[in-house]
């Protein structure tokens, strides 16, 4: 008895003086804690979201090559049909996008076009919160549409956080939730378990008695006790992940390539985390398009393929989906900088197994624009719809705040 007292008075010394740390900025312990009553096991699937910021140009990437009105309305910017990556008749992609194409022909690429939503706001900021929160600005914004998700999900026991922010930019407040606390790390050592002893911290807790030995009545002691081993032990697969994954897929040196490496990394070693967000910013092409946005595309194309190519490899191909938006499209005509300004409706892309690869839904018409930009044809929470219900096994309509007919994204 007198060695469990000590025991546990050493044990709330060292969780209060900071010997256990898990380097996430100051609150990730905080996250790890709250995470371990809320991550999610009745799920297997996984959605990786990568978001291109910056509102990226869908004409020139999902491009409607056989119709004179893209040429006209871009004499600079146009891709020569010959370095079209021909889909369809009517329909090819940027030549950038090669590791799409391999992707396209695996069946593992799944291409909506003319996504958007009605009356489009054409700011940065207003139109991306728009789509993480699917609420209008006139509307109260507490949450994100991934956070209400999370909050869906069954509890489970163990450690693992339930999502994960991977980047130095802000979180996205489509991650923002009432009740699930998610953390955002810049790489993977940030995420394992760092102190003066961490082996000896370890021991001390494996002689702590359980919870169903403890009589105390000690709910702070109970609390520290079960979470704090739950973060070890997501600490201890995290630092197996990086030290034991092995794979033959060669990534390219960039810095999203880098982030979705790490996902293959936590998802091989077991984590129950089911939603990784990224991001790749710089599609704001204003001015001198063509380079800019031949180089993000390939960066994104290369690294989202590479990355469905080794979770295919691992086996994990039927389980994770890889979806990219963009908060706007651009205008269908370029401007006198050889670039392209903010406009409305654009492309969505879902990479992985399970889907009805190929070209979804209706192309907007380049001649019938509502000033100068595509019209929508099919609203992004239907593709949301789609990801919750067909992929993620949980009901939109409350995450959406309304009923959207699912798109026929998944098989």
């Amino acid at each position: 008895m007198f060695q469990h007292q000590s025991n546990r008075r050493k044990f709330l010394q060292t969780s209060t003086s900071g010997a256990l740390a898990i380097g996430v900025g100051a609150t990730m312990p905080a996250c790890l804690l709250d995470a371990a009553e809320s991550a999610d096991s009745a799920g297997d699937r996984i959605l990786v979201v990568v978001q291109l910021t910056g509102g990226n140009d869908g004409l020139n990437t999902v491009i409607p090559y056989a119709d004179e009105a893209y040429r006209a309305a871009r004499p600079k910017l146009a891709i020569p049909k010959p370095n079209v990556l021909t889909v369809d008749q009517n329909h090819g992609l940027h030549p950038s996008l090669r590791g799409m194409m391999d992707l396209l022909g695996d069946g593992q690429l799944a291409v909506v076009h003319g996504v958007g939503y009605d009356n489009p706001n054409r700011s940065h900021f207003e139109s991306m919160d728009i789509w993480h929160t699917c609420v209008r600005k006139d509307e109260p914004r507490t949450n994100g549409w991934l956070g209400r998700a999370l909050e869906q999900f069954p509890r489970a026991n163990g450690g693992d956080v339930p999502a994960l922010h991977l980047g130095d930019q802000q979180q996205p407040f489509a991650l923002a939730s009432e009740s699930v606390r998610v953390p955002t790390i810049k790489e993977l050592k940030e995420f394992q378990l760092r102190g003066s002893n961490p082996e000896e911290l370890r021991e001390l807790l494996s002689v702590l008695p359980t919870q169903q030995d403890s009589n105390h009545g000690d709910d702070l002691l109970d609390f520290l006790r079960s979470s704090t081993k739950s973060a070890i032990s997501a600490s201890t697969r995290v630092t197996e992940a990086a030290e034991g994954y092995q794979t033959d897929v060669v990534y390219p040196q960039s810095g999203l390539a880098e982030k979705l490496r790490v996902v293959a990394q936590l998802i091989d070693a077991g984590m129950k985390t089911r939603i990784y967000y990224l991001e790749l910013d710089g599609f704001d092409t204003h001015a001198q398009q063509a380079d800019t946005h031949s180089i993000l595309l390939r960066e994104w194309s290369d690294a989202v393929s590479a990355f469905v190519k080794d979770m295919q490899a691992h086996d994990h191909d039927g389980r994770v989906c890889v979806m990219t938006f963009s908060e706007f499209g651009r205008r269908v005509s370029e401007n006198a900088s050889e670039g392209t300004d903010h406009g409305a409706a654009g492309p969505m892309f879902l990479c992985g197994g399970g889907l009805n690869a190929g070209l979804i839904g209706d192309a907007p018409g380049l001649t019938d624009l509502e000033q100068g930009d595509l019209k929508y044809k099919i609203d992004f929470r239907s593709v949301y719809a789609s990801v919750l219900k067909d992929w993620l096994g949980t009901d939109p309509d409350p995450i959406l705040g309304g009923s959207y007919a699912p798109q026929p994204v998944f098989t």
